[in-house]
């Protein structure tokens, strides 16, 4: 299992005090832009930075702030990060990137409450063990492994009191304070990420559904030997509690280490580039969050145990279609087939500035890049990520783009770009190419 996390904190649990937080962040910003005014102010220093918000203590304190709320900050933090440079401050994206696999754990008082509140009174006979220290902490709820009374090994993940009841208001007043100290740029429409983010929360807070897409998708995946779903055990699950067989494994990232050979790394990688365009072509059906706690590497058997399903959701064979037109083009380097799929898709409008389109369309080539190779791509060895965001800025910033993807393609956008980056970090190298071509 993963390594237990080491800070301890309560979780607010009323949406006053959940507002009163982000209001002392909010004035803790303030403190720090006035500070930063005055050292600028002393040191007759001109600065290319538009905001005195936009320090590297205000990103430190931010992602600090947002990781003890939990809950639908957290959240919109972790979505924002994953935009990266093209939305956020380089700063800001790499402090809030640290969201994605950490949070502060409730203390045993408060997990002891939510216990009793989702089991009744006398919770205690259900189980023969139940260990307080979690195993894992996200923005949602925290892991515990547990021994059943019947002798079954469990993992309960246990949600955070108040997570489901704060969603509206801890985005909207988050997403008011980000936009007051320009971290948000206010000229961009944001909207769709706002949007997606409540739905993402609302979908992530209702473990009843979450134990449907996980069985779901362990009968999807029953015929791939390389990919293991835990079990749901409906008689200990609730609305806020999700009970499962408890997996076995090491944190994927272990892979990167000098004892794993490459081709168990290539074998992962090629696992996890397959299974994410079977969810998009195949199934109609996708885990939309591709963070590195999600997954587990089974090192007896090569296996990867996949062990969050709160994002899951269906994808629109219309949606999928028009990805594999644009994936086809993109490999066959027709911008003519490629303009037409990115205005389909709804990336850019004909009304658009033909160098603003002619930028796009650069930039989708560009992070294309793996699947118009021919042969292993080199995950671990590319500086892909980094030319993307160029690529990015100079169509956002010096070209001003700024129509933002169309809200229906931010959880795809999130698996593509995730996956990438967990086929970097465990330095595989993937025949990508011949991955899709498969399903084209």
């Amino acid at each position: 299992m993963t390594d237990k996390p080491r800070r301890r904190s309560r979780v607010p649990t009323g949406r006053l005090e959940r507002i009163a937080r982000i209001g002392w962040m909010a004035g803790e910003f303030a403190l720090g832009g006035v500070a930063e005014g005055a050292r600028r102010l002393a040191g007759s220093k001109v600065s290319e930075v538009e905001s005195v918000f936009l320090t590297g203590a205000n990103a430190r304190r931010l992602s600090r702030r947002l990781s003890r709320m939990r809950g639908a900050a957290m959240k919109l933090g972790q979505l924002l990060s994953l935009e990266g440079d093209d939305l956020l401050p380089a700063e800001f994206a790499d402090a809030l990137a640290i969201l994605r696999s950490a949070a502060d754990t409730m203390p045993a008082s408060q997990v002891r409450r939510a216990l009793g509140r989702e089991y009744g009174r006398g919770w205690e006979r259900r189980f023969q063990q139940f260990d307080f220290e979690p195993i894992a902490a996200a923005s949602i709820g925290q892991v515990h492994t547990s021994v059943a009374a019947d002798g079954r090994e469990l993992a309960l993940k246990i949600q955070y009191p108040g997570v489901a009841r704060s969603i509206d208001s801890d985005i909207n007043n988050l997403a008011a304070v980000l936009r007051m100290t320009r971290i948000l740029p206010v000229d961009l429409d944001v909207s769709g990420i706002i949007a997606e983010a409540k739905h993402q929360l609302r979908l992530e807070a209702d473990y009843l559904a979450e134990a449907r897409h996980m069985r779901r998708y362990r009968e999807l995946v029953a015929n791939e030997p390389r990919v293991v779903v835990p079990g749901v055990h409906d008689d200990l699950t609730t609305p806020r509690i999700l009970a499962m067989d408890l997996a076995r494994g090491r944190p994927i990232e272990d892979l990167r280490s000098g004892e794993h050979p490459q081709d168990l790394r290539n074998a992962v990688g090629h696992c996890l580039q397959q299974l994410m365009f079977r969810e998009l072509f195949d199934f109609g059906f996708m885990q939309t969050d591709p963070n590195f706690s999600n997954y587990l590497l089974v090192p007896e058997t090569g296996q990867v145990a996949l062990l969050d399903f709160g994002a899951t959701r269906e994808v629109p064979r219309e949606l999928a279609g028009l990805y594999a037109e644009l994936f086809r083009t993109a490999i066959a380097l027709d911008r003519s087939g490629l303009r037409s799929a990115a205005m389909d898709i709804g990336f850019a409008s004909p009304e658009e500035r033909p160098d603003r389109i002619e930028g796009l369309l650069d930039l989708i080539l560009l992070v294309c890049e793996p699947l118009r190779t021919t042969g292993e791509y080199d995950f671990g060895a590319s500086d892909l990520p980094a030319r993307a965001r160029e690529a990015g800025f100079e169509l956002v910033f010096r070209r001003g783009f700024l129509r933002p993807p169309p809200s229906q393609t931010i959880f795809l956008h999130r698996k593509l770009a995730g996956t990438f980056f967990l086929c970097a970090r465990i330095r595989a190298r993937v025949d990508a190419r011949s991955v899709i071509e498969s399903f084209l």
